[in-house]
């Protein structure tokens, strides 16, 4: 299995071993950040102003790359730090950013699941950004692998869970009683392609950055998380009133934060040493986590839609990185 295919060629046992569990570990942070959202509700809404969590996240990143350079986890380069090459990163910052806001302004324009199935697009984007920028083909067989991957996020998406309580016909199945109609209108669906399309260029000019420059990752995190800080913490300025930094904060909310901050910098590392495609199988089969925690957690029923998407995973990751 090649680095572009998301592996570690030439590796021994051990540092093989610590990537497949950085990437079990990663699947499952990232599968729990919906369910430890959904208990920070108070009253049925997020008590904490949504900008205040992502600020205080890339900060949290930022401090964590700067103490692994301070105490040595990672070598400091040797001469003067190459600062000019912190420029390309104000670009990464900038279309996630961008993406981050598209999520929220899309709510405007589709329900919740026609969001949640079409969303699925970004995987279908990523592979051609990952084919046009980085130069890689893929086969027949990982094609179809990633068209699996789709077909099983909408699959999961459009009926994966359901509240036992729901049995109004269109409830959805998030858990909140009443009947809500698909829609989608016209300029939501060009913002949901904008969004798909900033999604894919987003990872793979990441990638391609992380990958070319001989720097530690901390460093190149640093970079980014840098301008990620500022980017946000305009956004959150300019955000209007509302409650204060850390006002409605708790411990999950807390819990939240170190949890998406533990997984940028493990899905930084996926992409320097795996690729985008790494981090579409890993977003994909946190799926099953987040189903499974929904239902610990949340007390969600698990149905037959979950069931196939999980096969559906199953399968693409087999055609993608099996045998050939």
């Amino acid at each position: 299995m090649s680095v572009e295919d998301g592996g570690m060629p030439s590796l021994g046992r051990p540092r093989q071993a610590r990537w497949t569990l950085m990437l079990l570990l990663s699947t499952a942070v990232y599968g729990a950040h919906a369910p430890l959202l959904a208990l920070c509700h108070v009253d049925g809404r997020v008590p904490f102003r949504p900008s205040s969590a992502v600020l205080l996240t890339e900060l949290t990143k930022l401090l964590l790359c700067a103490l692994s350079l301070l105490v040595g986890w990672q070598a400091w380069p040797r001469g003067t730090p190459p600062w000019r090459q912190a420029a390309p990163f104000a670009l990464s910052a900038l279309l996630y950013g961008a993406n981050n806001n598209l999520v929220i302004h899309l709510q405007r324009y589709m329900d919740p699941s026609t969001y949640q199935v079409l969303s699925n697009l970004k995987i279908g984007s990523t592979a051609l950004f990952y084919c046009l920028c980085l130069r890689r083909r893929l086969s027949a067989r990982q094609g179809l692998a990633l068209l699996l991957l789709m077909a099983a996020g909408a699959c999961y998406a459009a009926g994966g869970l359901q509240d036992p309580g729901n049995t109004l016909p269109g409830s959805r199945s998030a858990g909140v009683a009443g009947t809500v109609h698909l829609h989608i209108t016209g300029p939501g669906l060009l913002l949901l392609l904008l969004y798909c399309l900033i999604s894919g260029l987003s990872s793979v000019y990441t990638e391609l950055l992380l990958k070319r420059q001989r720097l530690p990752l901390a460093l190149q995190n640093l970079f980014l998380y840098t301008f990620g800080v500022l980017l946000n913490l305009g956004l959150h300025a300019g955000g209007g009133p509302g409650p204060g930094l850390l006002e409605g904060f708790s411990g999950w909310a807390v819990l939240v934060v170190l949890s998406q901050a533990l997984n940028g910098l493990l899905m930084s590392a996926v992409m320097k040493h795996g690729s985008s495609i790494t981090r579409l199988f890993v977003v994909s089969c946190s799926l099953v986590v987040n189903a499974v925690l929904s239902a610990a957690l949340l007390h969600l029923q698990l149905t037959a839609a979950f069931f196939l998407a999980t096969l559906l995973i199953g399968l693409a990751v087999h055609l993608y990185y099996g045998s050939r």
